[in-house]
């Protein structure tokens, strides 16, 4: 039975837009396979983890019954990969076997039933609805997602909190060592809405939106959030927890104000990080009038230092931080010049960008 006829590229892009989410090992064998379902030229796409689900479609699809089966989504995928981009491409199905025909390449997959495959719903009840230009949305989960935390026993760490209230849009994120806070502009008023966006779901968002104005759709509803932006479909569960009160961690008054230029701190942070002991990364900040120095030593007894010129008058501060915390606000910013605010050597420090209220990030210092 002829399943359709399309070009390689037409069939990839779609492709490569759900499978991002497919579990390589899952207990369930169906939970690798992706979801194709023809309906006359058009081809939906489905891939599901049970916790999120991607949805999109392809258009132009030729020929072909309407039908629908599931098919290993890494297989496929690699095979159309391989073939060259301007072939076309043939699928037909036989005996639970999709055959995939290109010029004189033939693979033949097996398949499992469409009916099997489990499926979330998006919610009827209609709940929160924003809308946001996606590079608005993608950028503002860069300023943040990196501060997740991974695994940890408290499982709300391991998400990120998103806050709708009146026009304002924020996210943060902790991993109890540090922690992200951004904020934007929403075109409208909305009703306060606050969710716990898993983290695999808010790495995958970071992946697929596109810098551009076009439109993203959010709906909170319930338990879960829908996603929805170009041909794309994702929706996810949410965590179910109480996260921090993130305001209480946010210092309010650090009296030593410090401006650098975000290249040099980045590429001095680089170079002492070099001679980091390997487990706790972390380096010594020693503040005096005029200078910033960064040392590092490790177990071998090396050490490295760097010293910054910067415009400070004021009382001298030694305090340490783990320095892959130190690099990742600095990696994750773009503006040219950070601020860093300082109290003592037992208090965390509070990076912000110049005349920007918009963003803040917090590390927790360490003893060295």
């Amino acid at each position: 039975m002829l399943l359709l006829t399309s070009t390689r590229d037409a069939l990839l892009g779609p492709l490569q837009s759900v499978s991002g989410i497919v579990e390589k090992r899952h207990t369930l064998p169906i939970l690798s396979n992706v979801l194709l379902e023809k309906q006359g030229d058009m081809l939906t796409l489905l891939a599901t983890d049970i916790e999120i689900q991607i949805k999109t479609s392809a258009t132009g699809v030729g020929g072909g019954e309407d039908t629908a089966i599931t098919v290993g989504a890494k297989k496929l995928q690699d095979i159309l990969r391989a073939l060259p981009d301007s072939a076309d491409i043939t699928l037909t199905l036989e005996d639970k076997r999709l055959t995939v025909k290109a010029g004189r390449s033939r693979f033949q997959l097996q398949t499992l039933p469409a009916a099997d495959y489990p499926r979330l719903t998006p919610p009827e009840d209609q709940g929160v609805r924003i809308r946001v230009p996606q590079k608005v949305f993608k950028h503002q989960l860069a300023q943040v997602s990196y501060s997740m935390a991974q695994q940890d026993i408290r499982y709300y760490l391991n998400g990120l909190l998103m806050m709708v209230a009146g026009n304002a849009l924020r996210m943060v994120a902790t991993d109890g060592h540090r922690l992200a806070f951004a904020e934007s502009q929403l075109e409208g008023e909305y009703d306060k809405a606050e969710v716990i966006l898993p983290r695999k779901t808010v790495m995958e968002l970071g992946r697929q939106l596109g810098d551009t104005d076009e439109p993203l759709e959010i709906t909170l509803a319930g338990n879960q959030v829908v996603f929805r932006f170009g041909p794309i479909e994702l929706i996810s569960k949410l965590i179910d927890g109480k996260f921090p009160d993130y305001e209480r961690v946010i210092p309010q008054h650090h009296p030593k104000q410090l401006a650098f230029a975000r290249q040099p701190l980045h590429a001095a942070l680089s170079r002492v990080a070099i001679l980091t002991n390997d487990k706790f990364r972390g380096v010594r900040v020693v503040l005096t009038e005029g200078s910033l120095k960064i040392i590092s030593t490790n177990a071998e007894q090396e050490e490295a230092q760097e010293e910054l010129e910067i415009d400070y008058q004021g009382e001298g501060l030694d305090i340490g931080f783990n320095v892959t915390y130190l690099l990742d606000v600095l990696n994750n910013t773009s503006t040219e010049e950070i601020i860093v605010h300082l109290n003592d050597s037992n208090s965390s420090a509070l990076f912000t960008l110049p005349g920007n209220d918009s963003f803040k990030y917090v590390v927790m210092p360490m003893r060295i």
